[in-house]
């Protein structure tokens, strides 16, 4: 689990923007640029390379 210090202080590296924790704790997401960073083995793995695109919210339809 990512301590609430280290989640304050990780930032979305496109964008420098903050990161949110997934529900499933699973990743960490930066809604601007849309892109969920894994959390493999308790360790962020903030590479823009390895991001995984997120689909766009279709919840208003």
């Amino acid at each position: 689990m990512i301590s609430k210090e280290l989640l304050d202080i990780l930032a979305c590296p496109k964008c420098k923007g903050p990161v949110e924790l997934t529900e499933k704790a699973d990743g960490l997401v930066c809604k601007p640029c849309r892109l969920m960073y894994e959390i493999r083995e308790d360790i962020p793995v903030m590479l823009i390379d390895e991001a995984k695109k997120l689909k766009e919210d279709t919840s208003d339809e």
